[in-house]
C-alpha cells in the first residue's frame, strides 16, 4: 500500500511483470520491424519509464522521439487535449510507433494519431503499456499492448498522480 496526497493505492502490476511483458514487445517489435528503422515517438509524462525499458530492449536500428499533451486534471480525464510539446522530427515516408503510458478514452491518441498522419508516415502503430476497454469512447487499434486493466485509477512506473507516484516501480491502483 502507497499513499500520495489523500489517495492510497493497493499493489496492482508487479514491476516483473511489466518488464517481462515490456521485453516481449520489444521482440515484436523487433520482428514486425527488421530491416527497418522505425521512430518511436513517446508520449509524454507518462510514457518516460516505458519508452525508456522498451527502448533498451529493442535491437534493431531505432530513433525515439517525444512529444507532450495534457488531458488530465487530477484522477479523471479533462476530455480537453491541451498540445504541450509538439512534433520536432520529419515523419513523411516514416515508419512511427507512438509510445504510450495508457489509453483510456482514445481521445488524446485519436487526437495523435491525426497530427502523425498529417505528416504522411509509410506506417503508424501503436505502443501501450495498459488500456481501458471499458473508458474507450474512440475506436483505437493498439498492436504492441501491455496490459488491459479496468476502469480504475493506477500510478507508478511513470503514471501519476497529480504529478507524484511517476517513480515507483511497481503499478498501483486506486483502493475503493
Amino acid at each position: 500500500m502507497v499513499k500520495i496526497k489523500d489517495r492510497r493505492f493497493e499493489p496492482y502490476i508487479h514491476e516483473s511483470k511489466v518488464l517481462e511483458r515490456v521485453s516481449l514487445l520489444a521482440k515484436n517489435i523487433e520482428r514486425d520491424y527488421r530491416g527497418k528503422e522505425p521512430l518511436l515517438l513517446a508520449v509524454l509524462n507518462g510514457s518516460f519509464m516505458f519508452i525508456s525499458d522498451l527502448a533498451k530492449s529493442i535491437n534493431i536500428p531505432i530513433e525515439v522521439s517525444f512529444i507532450k499533451i495534457s488531458s488530465y486534471q487530477a484522477t479523471r480525464s479533462s476530455g480537453e487535449i491541451k498540445k504541450l510539446v509538439g512534433l520536432d522530427r520529419v515523419l513523411k515516408g516514416r515508419d512511427v510507433i507512438i509510445v504510450e503510458d495508457i489509453v483510456d478514452t482514445g481521445k488524446s491518441m485519436a487526437y495523435i494519431l491525426e497530427m502523425v498522419q498529417e505528416q504522411e508516415p509509410a506506417s503508424v502503430e501503436i505502443a501501450s503499456l495498459l488500456l481501458k476497454p471499458a473508458s474507450l469512447e474512440q475506436q483505437i487499434k493498439i498492436k504492441y499492448l501491455g496490459f488491459e486493466i479496468p476502469d480504475a485509477f493506477v500510478v507508478g512506473y511513470g503514471l501519476d498522480y497529480d504529478g507524484l507516484g511517476r517513480n515507483l516501480n511497481h503499478i498501483y491502483q486506486l483502493k475503493s
